[in-house]
């Protein structure tokens, strides 16, 4: 039996019942709350505290026992807010490590590293680990998966280092592995070739945001590959409407691959990037519980069954964690 680190302290992985496998709680710029505190919203720790506690709990009601939340440096990871949080919700809260850039790698690592400046063995390598094996900061948790990132500038230096540091770093600890990718430049397959090199499990994969394409082609050539595809951001409407979202995921599910499909909506409590009024208005589905109440019986009307979708929500989060 796997125990899997949790906010809380270890859960077996066999308990971690329907889980959503890509939520963040807080996305923070740290430095702007520090430096701007009312841009573009203000922001009081107790006020979001709060407002985090309500939706998690109407979350942990559609009976969803777990959320995966892979916000990591880049997103403003600070794992006390959640911990002050999770002592007020009775639900998992799993967590990562990694980083998460388009482009370059943080100012920090630009000249500590195999062939640089500092020449030493690569110093991301070092911290996932401890992350992972010691846990995060002071906090006493553990992170319990790796998280990265390619997007539409692709393969750049700096994106290339961070996938390669995660990879070896999974292949050091055992810890899968979620990269938010864009479909639409087919940057998954560069994903799995770049982890592969490194020696990574693509079993142990999740390709984050496959879901914001419907290139049938390209989405069963990520799974015979071995990986997860991340059917992860219902909800954002504006990326992909709604019915080519639920459409998608009942066609690969009628064509087999439900058991390489995960659900999620990429949602949080409080986001930074955009206004928290505008965001309301023009995103209204972009929350925790938008699967349960909406998705669910879309597919159900398609075809998908209740086995099917405890295959999505339970039995395939429970393969991924259990090394």
């Amino acid at each position: 039996m796997t125990d899997v680190q949790t906010v809380r302290g270890p859960v077996p992985a066999e308990r971690l019942g329907n889980t959503l496998m890509h939520e963040h709680v807080f996305v923070l710029g740290a430095e702007m709350r520090q430096n701007y505190p009312d841009f573009p919203d203000p922001w009081d720790d107790d006020v979001r505290i709060a407002d985090a506690v309500d939706k998690l709990r109407q979350c942990a009601s559609r009976d969803i026992t777990t959320i995966v939340d892979p916000t990591v440096i880049g997103l403003g990871r600070y794992l006390p807010r959640i911990q002050r949080i999770n002592e007020r919700v009775d639900i998992n809260i799993i967590v990562a490590t990694g980083i998460y850039t388009y482009n370059e790698v943080p100012l920090q690592f630009h000249h500590t590293g195999p062939g640089l400046l500092f020449d030493t063995p690569e110093p991301m390598v070092e911290l996932f680990v401890r992350d992972i094996r010691k846990g995060i900061a002071d906090t006493g948790v553990r992170a319990a998966f790796l998280k990265c990132a390619i997007e539409e500038p692709g393969l750049t230096p700096g994106v290339e280092r961070v996938l390669r540091a995660v990879g070896q770093a999974h292949v050091e600890t055992g810890a899968p592995i979620t990269v938010h990718t864009n479909p639409h430049t087919r940057s998954g397959l560069v994903a799995q070739r770049v982890l592969a090199e490194e020696g990574a499990d693509l079993t142990k994969v999740v390709i984050g945001h496959s879901g914001d394409s419907t290139d049938l082609d390209y989405l069963r050539e990520i799974t015979d590959a071995g990986s997860y595809l991340g059917m992860d951001r219902f909800g954002l409407d504006v990326l992909l409407p709604f019915e080519q979202r639920v459409g998608t995921v009942a066609e690969l599910a009628r064509r087999g691959y439900v058991d390489r499909m995960v659900l999620s909506h990429d949602a949080s409590c409080f986001i930074d990037w955009l206004p928290a009024a505008g965001k309301a208005a023009a995103l209204p589905n972009w929350i925790y519980t938008h699967i349960s109440d909406d998705v669910l019986p879309a597919l159900r009307e398609r075809g998908v069954t209740d086995a099917q979708i405890t295959t999505m929500l339970t039995d395939n989060p429970r393969r991924y964690f259990s090394m």
